[in-house]
């Protein structure tokens, strides 16, 4: 069936319009039905099947231009059809969206699959003559990376083992949804009622207005609820005086997935590790592990697993002194228990307000949300010269959804931002960045439209949504993804902006992050909601003096999951099945877990690693990309000013703006001149040998007064 034949038999509502005549070209959210997405996903793989064909069968020989070019340029259609319907299914999902995902992701992945395997579309690739032609480096590098993709998917394997390649990309299209879905299922179901004072103590005003927002979005029954969004449980455990309804908060939070009916995914988990094992060793890898770091800038488990454990072991050695202080206070006021998980994030505000004199409640009246979002921008403005303006008339796919242009200094579009910041229940948990449209010049100049979904807790009407500084750290950090999104600067849509290796993928959103901590940048923004007074010199200094509080327990529970992913994505399944809490618990007895904290996030809910495949074998990136992002700022701190014209244009040039045109390891050191350092890291989360030595001396101290 033609692509013109389908669309006229197929009711694929604005999809069939070449050019939506909506401000900015974003998607006329009003006028697309689910019922469109289905016909119109068969209709542009139709399309683009006619086009893989086109390019695989041609006659003449092999060039640049007729095969590689040729595949950039197609797949418009589907990429914008997938765009829309997986930004969708993320941040405002229905049930009819879900039955529409369920039944297109496998056929997207056979698809993905045939292109992949096809013989005479790899011989053309492989036939390509960068040297005959004189390529550039941009077309160079394409190049590079299309034979790459093509060989990591099997296109050099034997027929019956590209069969069995494109069967296990399937299943794992459809583990991953079911994954995906059970999940938000899991999150969607619970909540915690508090009914009445007793159950409400503790709490400061913003979480108990964040609770009575909450409970009326879930249908008004209790005046006060906690659900799993994180902006709304992890206040709860750290300010609720109620110990019992702490744990009964936190098992549900640490036990999603793992029901043990309908919605759990341990056996789902167990299929997804066999499968990539499969898939590892079809194509000569000892493991999946190693399969997925040989395209990265580590370059081997090893080389991870040694950054892991070159921080685990400081960082044991402080959450120890954590604990230690966190039970000499909780036992000082007459607790007569030892600290558990759902304890410690109680007393560790305790202790922060003792050591510090520092409250959350104190904190985030000068957090408020468009605040935080205009330090963000102004953040933006003076390093990379940008402007934003707010669009008021514009195509929403949910009322909360907000949109800004964003201009060059001179004027020139750079770019369409969303900001979707609130937590509902057709939302999956969490905080990412998307795109709707990415940036590319080979099919016109095509500007990227960029969107970040939050989990943030909404006010209730009329009130100003507050943030925790935490709150405000994944903002910025979601904003600097975005701006890699925004600022790319390539041809050809495979380099485009967040396509670069996973380990140097968290980079730019980790080094914005180190903005939002400048003085000089919470002087300007940081204002009390209602007063407009800027936060007050004497708490800015208790606030950024604290930064480095807790960060035993954080780098513990960071760090305790990747190791279990990595574990995981190292062996081979087992034969008979492998049992998931077993061997989650056996990996952790073996790294000495403390039995106080938990890992950021267990497998049954381990959403990055088993949702998809991006950060299998992959969540150590965030601590291998904040090796490069302290040792980046450091670049500013040496030049002396935080926003170094020069540091900020070699930053937007090699890293922001130059998607995956080099090679990581090369990207880095145009921009700094080096290779990064883990000194710097390791200064910035507490865990150099002279704070450690302090956190030593305290502990011990503490003990003594016992």
């Amino acid at each position: 069936m033609t692509s013109a034949t389908a669309t006229q038999t197929r009711d694929i509502g604005p999809f069939a319009e070449p050019v939506w005549q909506t401000p900015f070209g974003l998607p006329p959210f009003d006028r697309i039905r689910p019922e469109h997405f289905l016909p119109a996903f068969e209709t542009a793989l139709d399309s683009h099947d006619a086009e893989i064909a086109a390019i695989a069968d041609a006659s003449e020989p092999a060039t640049f231009a007729n095969t590689v070019e040729a595949m950039e340029r197609a797949g418009l259609d589907l990429d914008r059809v997938a765009s829309v319907f997986f930004n969708l299914s993320g941040s405002n999902t229905t049930p009819e969206l879900q039955a529409v995902e369920r039944a297109i992701t496998p056929r997207l992945a056979r698809h993905g699959s045939a292109i992949y395997l096809n013989p005479r579309l790899w011989a053309r690739i492989a036939a390509v003559d960068a040297d005959a032609e004189t390529l550039g480096p941009e077309e160079r590098r394409v190049l590079e990376r299309y034979r790459t993709r093509f060989r990591r998917a099997g296109a050099d394997l034997a027929p019956e083992a590209k069969t069995r390649m494109a069967e296990i990309a399937g299943r794992m299209a459809e583990l991953g949804t079911t994954f995906s879905q059970n999940l938000l299922a899991d999150e969607s179901a619970f909540i915690l009622p508090l009914d009445g004072e007793e159950d409400l103590a503790g709490l400061p005003e913003f979480l108990r207005a964040a609770a009575a927002s909450a409970a009326k979005d879930r249908g008004g029954e209790h005046g006060h609820v906690i659900t799993l969004s994180r902006s709304l449980i992890e206040p709860f455990l750290v300010f609720s005086t109620r110990r019992d309804l702490r744990a009964k908060a936190y098992e549900a939070w640490t036990r999603r997935g793992e029901s043990g009916g309908a919605t759990d995914n341990t056996g789902i988990i167990a299929e997804i590790v066999a499968l990539r094992a499969e898939r590892a060793r079809l194509l000569g890898f000892d493991s999946f592990a190693h399969f997925k770091l040989s395209d990265t800038m580590a370059g081997s488990p090893d080389a991870a697993m040694e950054l892991l454990r070159n921080v685990w072991t400081p960082a044991h050695a402080r959450a120890g002194a954590e604990r230690d202080r966190l039970q000499a206070l909780a036992t000082a006021e007459g607790a007569d228990f030892a600290i558990r998980a759902h304890d410690w994030r109680h007393y560790a505000e305790k202790l922060r307000r003792s050591e510090h004199d520092l409250d959350e409640g104190e904190i985030k009246p000068y957090l408020p949300l468009d605040g935080v979002i205009a330090a963000s921008f102004d953040t933006a403005s003076r390093l990379f010269h940008l402007r934003f303006e707010e669009l008021t008339d514009f195509p929403r796919y949910h009322p909360d959804v907000r949109a800004w242009t964003v201009r060059n200094a001179d004027g020139s579009e750079v770019g369409i931002f969303l900001g979707d910041y609130f937590a509902r229940s057709s939302k999956r948990s969490g905080a990412w960045m998307s795109a709707f449209r990415s940036q590319e010049r080979l099919n016109g100049t095509i500007t990227p439209i960029i969107v970040n979904v939050m989990n943030f807790a909404k006010a209730p009407a009329g009130e100003t949504p507050l943030l925790s500084f935490d709150d405000a750290r994944t903002l910025f950090h979601e904003f600097g993804h975005a701006l890699h999104g925004l600022l790319s600067d390539v041809t050809y849509p495979l380099l485009a902006g967040t396509a670069v290796a996973g380990d140097f993928v968290e980079l730019p959103s980790q080094l914005y992050e180190h903005w939002l901590e400048q003085p000089e940048v919470l002087r300007a923004h940081a204002r009390h909601y209602r007063t407009g007074e800027p936060m007050p010199e004497e708490l800015l200094k208790r606030m950024l003096a604290a930064r480095a509080f807790n960060q035993g327990f954080s780098t513990i529970e960071y760090t305790a999951s990747a190791i279990v992913d990595m574990t995981l994505h190292l062996s081979s399944g087992g034969e008979d099945g492998l049992d998931v809490l077993a061997f989650e618990a056996d990996a952790l007895q073996r790294i000495g877990m403390p039995a106080e904290i938990s890992m950021r996030h267990r497998s049954p809910h381990f959403a990055h690693i088993f949702s998809g495949d991006g950060y299998a074998a992959g969540y150590y990136s965030y601590l291998w990309s904040e090796v490069l992002d302290a040792d980046a700022f450091d670049a500013f701190r040496e030049a002396g000013d935080i926003f170094h014209p020069e540091t900020a244009a070699r930053l937007r040039k090699f890293v922001y703006g130059a998607g995956n045109l080099r090679d990581p390891g090369e990207a880095y050191t145009a921009f700094r001149g080096r290779l990064p350092s883990i000194d710097p890291l390791l200064r910035k989360r507490g865990l150099a040998a002279a704070s450690l030595r302090r956190d030593s001396s305290s502990a011990s101290a503490s003990r003594a007064s016992r």
